[in-house]
C-alpha cells in the first residue's frame, strides 16, 4: 500500500520522533493571501517602512502565519485521523520569520492516554519549526483526540506529560530585535496606547465581527497544506456527529487575533502561547467576535523598549462580546468557541 491512511492511536510510540514531510518556502504571496483571508492590520507586519524604522530588516511574517505553516506539516502524521484538537501549551516564537524563508517541522510524541471507551486516545506532541539553517523559529505542545483502528489494540506505554501553565516571560525576551521606541509612530500603528496604558484585569471588547464563508476556510487550510479530512471532505464528514465540514481551529485563532487589533493595535507580535482550547466548532456562515482580558503585565530583563502583555482572548460565534461571554459554572457560555492565553509584545 503506497498511500498514507494516516496514523491511528495505536500507531504512536512514546518518545518517538517524527520528521514531517514537505518543507515550505513562505513568500510575499502567502503573506498577501493571509492578509486577504483575515484582514490583520498590525503595522509591523503590514509595512516594510514601518518595520525598518523601528529595527527590523523588513516586515516579518505574521506570527500566526508561521504557526499555521509549521502546524500544517504535522497534520498528515499526527492528526489526519483526529476527532478534535484539544489544546496547546508551552508555545514560544523564538525569532522573526521573513518572506523567502523555508520552514520545516519535527515532532516528538511526549504523551499517550487511551480513552475509557477504547475507541480513541489522546496523543501529546511537542512540535518544533525550524528555518533553513536549522534554527528554531517556533516550538509548542498540543494534544489531539485520535481514533483507534482497532478498539482492542493496546499500546506499550501510557504517559500524560506535565506541562507548564504559562511560559516564563524571561524565556521570550530575545524573540524580537531591539525596538526604537522613538521611531514607533503611534498614529501609523493605529492606537495611542502603549504598555503602561494596560493593567491586569482590564477587559476589552474588540467590537467588530467577521462572518466566515465556505471558500475562505477552504483556501486558508489549503494554504497551510493542512490535509485533515474534517476540513475538506464533505462526503466523509456527512457521517460525523456534525454532518458537515469543520473550520480549522487555527482559522478561528487568526480571526480572533485580527479582530483584537481594535483595542490592542500595538500588541504587534505574539511571543508565546500559554494555553489554548477550541471550546466548540465553527461552521461556514457563522460570525466570529472576540474580547480580551489583560491577565498580567511583565517587564523583560535587559529590555526597556518593550514589555509583555499576557492576554486571554475569547472568541464567540454569532454573539457580540459586549457582555464578555465566558465560562458558566463547569462549562462555557454556548457562544464561546475559543479560549486562548498568550503573551504579546507591546512597545513602552
Amino acid at each position: 500500500m503506497k498511500t498514507n491512511p494516516g496514523r491511528f492511536f495505536e500507531d504512536f510510540r512514546l518518545g518517538e520522533t517524527i520528521r514531517h514531510a514537505t518543507p515550505r518556502t513562505v513568500t510575499t504571496g502567502d503573506v498577501a493571501l493571509y492578509t486577504a483571508l483575515y484582514g490583520p492590520r498590525f503595522a509591523v507586519q503590514s509595512s516594510d517602512a514601518f518595520a525598518r524604522a523601528i529595527g527590523y530588516p523588513q516586515s516579518p511574517l505574521d506570527d500566526l502565519l508561521t504557526f499555521h505553516v509549521v502546524f500544517g506539516k504535522t497534520v498528515p502524521d499526527v492528526s489526519l485521523n483526529a476527532l478534535a484538537n484539544l489544546g496547546y501549551a508551552e508555545g514560544g516564537f523564538r525569532r522573526p520569520v521573513y518572506p523567502g524563508e523555508t520552514l520545516s517541522t519535527v515532532s516528538e510524541v511526549i504523551g499517550l492516554k487511551e480513552s475509557s471507551n477504547r475507541q480513541t486516545g489522546v496523543v501529546y506532541v511537542r512540535s518544533v519549526g525550524s528555518d533553513a539553517a536549522g534554527e528554531t523559529v517556533l516550538s509548542y505542545c498540543r494534544w489531539v483526540l485520535v481514533r483507534k483502528r482497532d478498539p482492542e489494540a493496546t499500546i506499550a506505554e501510557e504517559h500524560v506529560p506535565s506541562l507548564a501553565k504559562a511560559v516564563d516571560p524571561a524565556d521570550l525576551a530575545g524573540a524580537i530585535p531591539p525596538i526604537d521606541r522613538a521611531a514607533y509612530d503611534l498614529d501609523l500603528a493605529g492606537s495611542p496606547y502603549r504598555f503602561s496604558d494596560y493593567a491586569a484585569g482590564e477587559r476589552i471588547d474588540h467590537v467588530d465581527g467577521m462572518t466566515v464563508e465556505e471558500a475562505e476556510h477552504q483556501i486558508a487550510t489549503r494554504l497551510y497544506q493542512n490535509t485533515a479530512k474534517v476540513h475538506f471532505d464533505a462526503f466523509a464528514t456527512k457521517e460525523t456527529r456534525f454532518g458537515r465540514r469543520l473550520i480549522y481551529g487555527g482559522h478561528v485563532i487568526s480571526l480572533a487575533r485580527a479582530l483584537s487589533f481594535n483595542g490592542l493595535a500595538n500588541a504587534f507580535s505574539i511571543a508565546g502561547i500559554n494555553a489554548g482550547r477550541h471550546v466548540a466548532p465553527l461552521f461556514s456562515g457563522d460570525t466570529v467576535y472576540a474580547w480580551s482580558e489583560v491577565v498580567e503585565t511583565a517587564d523583560l530583563p535587559g529590555r526597556d523598549d518593550v514589555g509583555l502583555l499576557r492576554l486571554r482572548t475569547v472568541a464567540t460565534k454569532n454573539q457580540p462580546c459586549g457582555a464578555f461571554p465566558d465560562r458558566q459554572g463547569e462549562g462555557y457560555d454556548p457562544a464561546v468557541i475559543l479560549d486562548l492565553d498568550y503573551w504579546a509584545f507591546m512597545p513602552k
